[in-house]
């Protein structure tokens, strides 16, 4: 924990996300976190805002990019990893149970031929792993219930935490999306909530609750104290009860039909068709969660 890496968030209003930039100090090495490829779903058109600043950032700054780090395929905005893996050359990496929502998701879009089997990626991080970031020491914890295969990349004393733990004024992530489970978010956060109370954690979303200004950074000391469903929710009966009857109130993220058959494929987009366009395959009457109203 006396290690400690300069991070820098960047937030993407359009999704709600919150992507990092995370260096060693000393040797101007760096990783990039969950970084967004913008996508209109409107229009169809894409576009590499997100990407791009941080490029500049990168390049402003002195820093060599060492890892494009992904925490889980995204439901709610599409991964910038492959983009930038093109750009900077560093390798991309994910938990190794992707393949679990891989084989979830190439089912749901009916894709005999997709791989489901992590080969999208350079590197699949086993539970416990570690890896450096410059001299930086970096673990990873596998964080699952949000997704199957969701990850926490504990890199010095910073904790990436996806979408396991928001700031405590907003409580926790949803855990109804396909392979979802309230009880194992429950205990993937308290796994979390275990690390030193003095280790910064880093979320995935912002939402501003009350209007107020973006926020990203809190404590494992914070969360215990303050964490509006944590901290008055003392089992995991009550959690799941909580967790349950909130989820059925959301609707699903207006991306996530788009999103992952881009983000099981490692933030690759579908090949051109013989009319040098690309296509995104819709299932219907596939998901649950419909906004009506």
């Amino acid at each position: 924990m006396t290690q400690k890496p300069d991070v820098t968030g960047f937030y993407d209003p359009r999704t709600n996300s919150i992507q990092y930039v995370v260096a060693d100090p000393e040797t101007r090495m760096c990783a990039i976190v969950d970084p967004v490829f913008d996508l209109d779903p409107n229009s169809g058109a894409t576009a590499t805002f997100n990407a791009d600043e941080i490029l500049r950032f990168v390049q402003d700054n002195g820093l060599t990019v060492q890892w494009i780090l992904d925490t889980h395929p995204h439901a709610d905005h599409v991964s910038a990893a492959y983009y930038l893996k093109e750009k900077t050359g560093a390798p991309i990496t994910i938990g190794e149970k992707v393949t679990e929502p891989q084989k979830l998701w190439k089912d749901i879009y009916n894709w005999p031929s997709f791989p489901a089997d992590g080969s999208q990626w350079d590197k699949l991080f086993a539970e416990g792993e570690t890896f450096k970031v410059g001299n930086i020491d970096a673990k990873v914890m596998f964080s699952p219930g949000h997704t199957l295969a969701s990850i926490t990349y504990l890199i010095g004393d910073a904790a990436f935490v996806h979408d396991t733990l928001f700031m405590p004024d907003s409580g926790t992530a949803r855990a109804d999306f396909p392979g979802g489970d309230a009880g194992v978010l429950y205990r993937s956060i308290q796994a979390i909530l275990a690390l030193p109370d003095e280790t910064r954690i880093f979320t995935g979303h912002d939402y501003q609750p009350d209007g107020r200004e973006p926020m990203w950074e809190s404590t494992v000391a914070e969360q215990k104290a303050k964490n509006i469903h944590m901290a008055k929710l003392k089992t995991e009966a009550e959690f799941v009860e909580m967790r349950e009857a909130r989820d059925k109130t959301l609707p699903m993220p207006k991306l996530i039909l788009h999103a992952l058959q881009i983000n099981t494929n490692g933030g690759r987009l579908p090949e051109p068709e013989s009319n040098g366009r690309r296509y995104l395959k819709f299932p219907l009457d596939a998901l649950e969660g419909a906004a009506w109203d």
